[in-house]
């Protein structure tokens, strides 16, 4: 990034990666070690750090000989991509990764660190039969493909009695079949391999064959039971076996990898990054596991290979809360994953990196106080900062303008489309409670969200999942943006459906230790708040019949000097309450809505009650 001159005395430099010793002390400790009993769950809130602390400081480290690791990124498949590194956004990319290429890029993943294992001469043929030939039947498998074409093209049907050939000698022929078939992933390139004798290539060569054979068995077995998959689709009921044999491949992978684990020879890991975007994956193929079934057959194998055999290290990195409770109590146990939870610095960290060089002394006052230490944020800041000589900028080098157009943009980009999203997630609660869907333990006695509307009606569920969020809003306001939902004896609030909608767009976290339920961050949380305000405001227009548009909410939100100019379609009224409550909660340099009297949802006019 180019380095342009910085305002209040500060010279403009790129911006650097910040090493953290202590985590990745404690990360890389637990990489050295060849074969682990538990994977490591490394989570936090988004914009802290973890994606760039696992991809730039310990992945190059893991990537030198004896170690190799294959790194899955669920959210940026290639992390150097221009979306890898746009201003961050809380919603899943639209429409959702589909779980078709989310599998191909974790087996892809996964099969190249077992051809590297195989170049390195650690796994061979015999090691890769008894993997799979310790939960796996595969006398038709392998006598079809030992067969030829011919029989393989019978592999969709119902499988046949198999003949009394050993299985070594099938496994034998159906290698020596795979083995004349031209495979790019599993085959010796072009100077690879050169160092090695005749007999070393014919042994990595016969263990490339055997792989292939390996991967058509599982994917015949599993082509034997998609109409078994699809019933259990439509009916909705769960079959383990079915849903392991979606996941056999990539866990026979990991199997062996686990057996070919060496200290100072050959160390694999494996680390998936953003897993959250795995588990609620799309999925149009009735003859598919749904996403969040594959996602728990494979992260339930891996903790049943760590805990049984001892498994290859294993980091899962997510900013999604739900791994960091109840991910543990669906796995069945408090200690399920080894968990590393990571808030980023506190206040005075950050200042001992940002200030002098990056903001002065008065600067970053103002933008720990506005948007607090989350680095995510703050480099983005950075950033602006440094454009703001450039001809195109919206802001000048006033450092309290760069944070005004900051969070402008976060509320336009990112809070007010998440907070649409949890309004559609809470009108499609009010439509599973009418068709009975949503279990009586969650609608319990006094709960706000315990009558949603009777009728089929759009308008009115959209008003309704619009106050039921305002509440919760106003709510957490009183709480000052934090709830201990284990201390507290809050555990009710998991079951408010704009809590979980909040949680499942992104802007709310809900930590393990201590157990706080927040916004991501401090310049979501006056997001939040200018959002309650906004809505507010929109209903007391409504009030007067006064209609207020998309955009003349961006006009406020966007708080250029001519806005109330811009206002004058709306009558005196009208103005003068958005006036004061764009002073009095919006503004950057006033006091924010926590410190105000807290607003009531009782105050909105009988058109915006619902009974």
């Amino acid at each position: 990034m180019a380095a342009a001159a910085a305002g209040g005395g500060v010279v403009g430099r790129p911006w650097r990666l910040i090493p953290r010793p202590i985590l990745e002390t404690v990360l890389h400790n637990h990489a050295l070690r060849p074969r682990v009993p538990q994977p490591l769950l490394l989570h936090g809130p988004r914009g802290v750090g973890k994606s760039t602390l696992l991809l730039h400081r310990l992945l190059p480290r893991w990537s030198e000989q004896p170690h190799a690791t294959a790194f899955v990124d669920f959210l940026h498949p290639v992390p150097n991509s221009p979306a890898a590194s746009a201003p961050w956004s809380l919603l899943p990319a639209d429409p959702a990764p589909s779980l078709p290429d989310l599998r191909l890029q974790l087996e892809s993943a996964l099969e190249g660190l077992a051809r590297a294992a195989v170049l390195r001469g650690a796994v061979g043929s015999k090691d890769i039969l008894v993997a799979l030939s310790r939960s796996h039947g595969l006398g038709t498998a392998l006598s079809r493909i030992a067969g030829g074409p011919a029989a393989r093209s019978f592999s969709a049907s119902v499988p046949a009695r198999s003949s009394t050939t050993s299985l070594p000698a099938l496994w034998a022929r159906a290698v020596l079949a795979s083995a004349r078939q031209d495979d790019a992933t599993f085959s010796i390139g072009e100077g690879e391999a050169t160092n090695c004798s005749m007999e070393e290539r014919a042994y990595m060569q016969e263990a490339m064959a055997s792989l292939r054979v390996a991967k058509e068995v599982l994917r015949m077995q599993e082509g034997w039971r998609k109409e078994s998959v699809r019933e259990m689709n439509r009916t909705g009921r769960f079959s383990r076996s079915l849903a392991n044999s979606a996941t056999d491949w990539p866990c026979l992978l990991l199997d062996v990898l686990s057996g070919a684990a060496e200290e100072d020879f050959f160390q694999p890991k494996l680390v998936l990054s953003n897993v959250d975007v795995l588990r609620k994956a799309s999925c149009d193929d009735e003859t598919m596991v749904p996403a969040a079934v594959y996602h728990d057959s494979f992260i339930w194998r891996v903790i049943a290979l760590g805990a049984n055999e001892r498994c290859l290290p294993v980091f899962i990195s997510t900013s999604d809360g739900y791994y960091s409770s109840q991910a543990f109590v669906d796995f069945g146990f408090p200690n399920i994953f080894i968990s590393r939870e990571t808030f980023g610095w506190t206040s005075q960290e950050a200042k001992l990196h940002m200030v002098s060089e990056f903001f002065t002394e008065q600067e970053w006052k103002v933008v720990d106080e506005i948007l607090g230490p989350n680095p995510r944020q703050l480099s983005e800041i950075y950033k602006l900062k440094q454009k703001a000589n450039s001809p195109g900028a919206l802001h000048d080098r006033n450092i309290e303008e760069i944070i005004d157009t900051y969070l402008a943009h976060l509320q336009v980009s990112v809070v007010n489309p998440a907070m649409e999203t949890a309004l559609g997630m809470l009108q499609k609660f009010a439509s599973d409670v009418r068709q009975g869907k949503v279990p009586e333990n969650k609608l319990s006695f006094g709960a706000p969200w315990r009558h949603p509307p009777r009728e089929e009606n759009p308008d009115l569920s959209y008003k309704w999942a619009k106050i039921q969020l305002m509440d919760f809003v106003q709510s957490f306001v009183n709480t000052e943006f934090g709830v201990n939902y284990l201390s507290d004896d809050s555990l009710e609030i998991l079951d408010d459906p704009a809590a979980v909608a909040m949680m499942e767009v992104g802007l709310l976290y809900q930590q393990r230790d201590p157990s706080f339920m927040r916004p991501v961050t401090r310049g979501i949380q006056r997001c939040l708040a200018r959002w309650f305000v906004l809505v507010h405001v929109t209903c007391l227009a409504c009030s007067t019949e006064t209609t207020v548009e998309p955009s003349r909410i961006n006009i406020i939100l966007l708080a250029t000097s001519n806005t109330w100019t811009q206002l004058s379609a709306f009558n005196e009224r009208s103005w003068l309450q958005i006036k004061s409550y764009f002073y009095e909660n919006i503004r950057l340099h006033d006091v924010m809505l926590m410190d105000q009297e807290p607003f009531s949802v009782s105050k909105l006019t009988d058109d915006w009650r619902i009974d």
